[in-house]
């Protein structure tokens, strides 16, 4: 279990934890945003948030690809199985997001819309194959983690002559998420960010060297084990008592700064970004998401399947909007561990396996 087990080294975390109160200025504040929903959980899960010292603060980000999916696109995918009679192929934490009209797609399938739960692209793709008299459309979400499988369903398809399957795509980047946050007009107090694990396996660590350069505050990339986190906020709480401000990478043994260029490639060839795109919590962000080129449009679900765009908004009792963009925590909802459980959600931080309002539902209640 080499790089799981060494990494939860409890012994190694304590200490980990003492040098980080030996080092931090008694007389300041530290405040950190974890972008990637996977630490908000790690955090959490772990126990780390009490492990820091108190001068340390963590505020939650927009990287939960479920939660900043707004409720207009799930309206849309429902919209495309049921109108359209499409089968919708979609990852299981997207089932149970809300929808308008108390919908989700798990009560629009339970109404007897064709919509399957898929582990992969390729499951979609198969399914398209094995029943060529069925338009099957994949509903494709996340950051950059996720848009390289999706781009290999493409040139498949593609590739196959595939007339049945296509893409509602809404895949996002993160750069531009980073973007909105910093420049965003109630954007929270920072000092620095701990960048993203998975996402940056695929794009590197190059694209975030706007966040130091732009916004003199210090990023680094962390892995999701505990002692990758301690590690990565000691290395922050580092550079701001320096008074520096650069890209670091902690996770060193899967993250180079140019990424996976195969990856890249491939969604260079596949993808093209969106002139504006919707995001929950951040509102429409100029290139921030990826549509398909015009040399697959054949592929695309919203023009095969014409199916326009329609923003909503969120439930009023729902504070995920502005827990996303760090402007409150979980607990500032009044709606939360009250009307909105994981049995029962408002909004999609509760649902998401990545959301914060889960990770303090289940490890912190």
């Amino acid at each position: 279990m080499r790089y799981i087990d060494e990494f939860r080294d409890g012994a190694l975390a304590r200490q980990l934890a003492q040098s980080l109160h030996a080092e931090v200025d008694p007389r300041r504040r530290y405040r950190f945003m974890e972008f990637c929903g996977g630490h908000t959980h790690a955090l959490s899960r772990y126990g780390l948030l009490d492990l820091l010292p108190p001068q340390v603060r963590m505020i939650h980000g927009p990287g939960c690809p479920v939660c900043v999916l707004p409720m207009g696109r799930i309206d849309q995918a429902i919209h495309m199985a049921r109108a359209h009679r499409v089968t919708l192929c979609a990852y299981g934490d997207c089932l149970r997001v809300p929808a308008s009209n108390r919908l989700s797609l798990a009560r629009a399938r339970a109404q007897g819309a064709d919509v399957r739960v898929v582990y992969s692209t390729q499951e979609a793709l198969a399914l398209a194959k094995r029943h060529p008299q069925k338009q099957v459309v994949f509903f494709a979400i996340g950051f950059e983690t996720t848009t390289p499988p999706t781009a290999v369903a493409v040139e498949q398809a593609a590739a196959d002559g595939l007339d049945n399957f296509s893409v509602l795509c809404c895949h996002v980047r993160t750069p531009a998420a980073i973007l909105g946050i910093l420049d965003a007009p109630e954007k929270p107090e920072l000092d620095g960010m701990v960048g993203p694990a998975h996402v940056s396996t695929i794009i590197g660590s190059a694209p975030y060297e706007f966040v130091p350069e732009r916004y003199g505050k210090p990023l680094v990339i962390a892995g999701f084990e505990p002692l990758d986190l301690l590690q990565a906020i000691r290395m922050l709480v580092r550079q701001v008592n320096a008074g520096e401000a650069r890209v670091e990478n902690e996770f060193t043994r899967a993250v180079c700064r140019e990424g996976n260029r195969k990856a890249c490639a491939l969604m260079e060839k596949i993808f093209t970004c969106r002139p504006s795109f919707e995001w929950r919590g951040l509102g429409s962000l100029p290139n921030s998401a990826l549509c398909l080129k015009p040399e697959y449009a054949h592929f695309d679900a919203e023009l095969r399947h014409p199916t326009p765009y329609v923003a909503v908004p969120e439930h009023k009792a729902c504070e995920c909007a502005a827990i996303l963009r760090g402007a409150k925590e979980p607990r500032d909802c009044k709606a939360f561990a009250v009307a909105c459980t994981p049995e029962t959600p408002l909004g999609a931080c509760m649902v998401s396996a990545e959301g914060a309002c889960a990770a303090q539902y289940i490890y912190r209640l």
